[in-house]
């Protein structure tokens, strides 16, 4: 009888215990600040831009350090150099910035360049 009631006696207090510890199931969030859809259309562009800079640096890093030869390196900083050309094209029929499908259609290129030169 008595392991029956320190069973139960445990079982709420390690119940009780995770209360405390869980988050709340519904929490309530204050408004953060708007976006524009300007505004985030702007930031999209920048992100692929980012992207094809850290990219780029990292063909030089790659054809430095002799994983491949300068030609093919350059051949690759054309490739990136062509989506970027694509990026401002979009972005330039919006306003400086480009929507999700774009964004999404630039990024698959993105995608096949960097398997390109991460092989």
């Amino acid at each position: 009888m008595q392991r029956i009631v320190r069973a139960l006696g445990c079982g709420a207090l390690v119940l009780s215990l995770a209360a405390c510890v869980a988050p709340p199931s519904r929490q309530i969030s204050e408004p953060g600040p708007t976006v524009s859809p300007h505004e985030m259309a702007v930031r999209r562009f920048e992100q692929v831009n980012g992207r094809i800079d850290n990219m780029g640096r990292n063909i030089d890093s790659r054809v430095n350090q002799g994983h491949y030869p300068p030609p093919e390196g350059a051949a690759l900083h054309h490739r990136l150099d062509t989506i970027r050309q694509e990026a401002r094209d979009m972005a330039a029929q919006h306003g400086g910035g480009l929507n999700g499908d774009e964004q999404r259609v630039l990024n698959q290129e993105l995608d096949t360049a960097a398997a390109a030169i991460n092989r």
